[in-house]
């Protein structure tokens, strides 16, 4: 059996800060996988259903959802609820990413179905570690059940 193409990286982040230093320590990462980067949950959500402006959207569905919480229009757990919800992305592993410490969101999280909860470190380098170890991991090594 031969591996199919490599599969995106959906990353949901609205501060182009966070976004830019998640994307490059993926890249240091030395994943080969696509990112997209996404600045909302309605623009998540349009990305995951080939809708709106991703109607043209090719590929399979992502490897991992990398989801902020705190974002415009639609937060990260919105999406979370939505993507459990339907047995499409069901298993689609999903890793929050956020700098929100309030145990109601921990506690949320972990409700609906969250496979890991990553609090932003203030600590630059101690991020980039995390996000390549969360990429490595979750787009490389996991390996995801087949869908019934």
């Amino acid at each position: 059996m031969t591996p199919g193409p490599l599969r995106t990286i959906l990353l949901a982040e609205d501060s182009p800060v966070d976004a830019e230093m998640t994307i490059d320590a993926l890249r240091e990462a030395n994943l080969a996988n696509p990112i997209v980067h996404v600045e909302d949950g309605e623009e998540c959500l349009d990305w995951l259903y080939a809708r709106g402006a991703f109607t043209d959207r090719q590929g399979d569905d992502p490897a991992v959802v990398l989801l902020d919480i705190k974002m415009p229009r639609m937060n990260g757990l919105d999406v979370l609820t939505q993507m459990r919800a339907d047995e499409r992305f069901r298993r689609t592993p999903v890793v929050i990413l956020s700098s929100s410490r309030e145990e109601n969101d921990l506690v949320r999280s972990w409700d609906l179905g969250v496979n890991a909860y990553v609090i932003k470190p203030v600590d630059v380098s101690q991020f980039f570690q995390a996000v390549r170890t969360l990429g490595q991991f979750w787009a490389v090594l996991n390996q995801a059940p087949e869908p019934e």
